[in-house]
């Protein structure tokens, strides 16, 4: 066996352990509810179980002026009084984890 022989197996090894893991893909998750008292509830949390606690969480209105912010809490839930007319909800993880729901579209 060659001297370079030898080596190939160290080099495969080393290429191994150079080469890129691909991440665990995770998705975004979220959905509200009117609780019929004037205020929404929202759920949030990724498809890998992991907590959204501390999720930014944005509602705006038609004109795409913010009328609520917050903070998913420590059990993945926001809560805000419920604007008047046509809104929307954006939970917002960062790039490529955002959700946005439509207030037509949350009821009881």
């Amino acid at each position: 066996m060659t001297k370079t022989m030898k080596g190939l197996p160290a080099l495969a090894f080393l290429a191994c352990l150079l080469a890129p893991v691909p991440a665990s893909a995770h998705s975004a998750l979220c959905s509200c509810f009117d609780n019929g008292d004037g205020t929404v509830t929202c759920e949030g949390g990724f498809s890998d179980g992991s907590s959204a606690a501390g999720v930014r969480v944005f509602v705006r209105d038609a004109a795409d002026a913010t009328v609520a912010r917050g903070k998913m809490d420590a059990n993945g839930e926001f809560t805000f009084d419920k604007p008047q007319g046509d809104y929307t909800v954006i939970f917002d993880a960062g790039p490529g984890h955002q959700v946005e729901i439509n207030g037509n579209a949350i009821v009881e």
